[in-house]
C-alpha cells in the first residue's frame, strides 16, 4: 500500500480491522464445529451408557445415527464439498 493510499484510507482502519477479527472468529468456531474429535467421543460414549444399560437400544440407535451424520457432515466438510 502507498503512502497517498495509506493517508487516503485510514479513516477505515477501524472497519478492515473490525472485518479481520471477525474473519478470526469465524475460522475458530468453523475449525472448532468441524473437528470430528468430540464426535468420536460422544460416540464412545453413547457406547459406554448402553453397555451400562443407561440407555435403551432404541435410543442408542437414534444418537449414533444423529452422530454418524455429523461425522459425514464433517468429512464432506473437509473434501470442499
Amino acid at each position: 500500500m502507498g503512502l497517498i493510499t495509506g493517508i487516503l484510507t485510514l479513516p477505515l482502519a477501524p472497519v478492515r480491522g473490525t472485518a479481520w477479527v471477525i474473519g478470526q472468529v469465524l475460522t475458530a468456531a468453523e475449525r472448532e464445529y468441524y473437528d470430528p474429535e468430540p464426535v468420536r467421543r460422544q460416540l464412545t460414549q453413547l457406547e459406554s451408557e448402553l453397555t451400562e444399560g443407561r440407555i435403551s437400544e432404541e435410543e442408542y440407535d437414534r444418537l449414533e445415527d444423529e452422530l454418524l451424520d455429523r461425522l459425514d457432515e464433517i468429512e464432506r466438510y473437509r473434501q470442499g464439498g
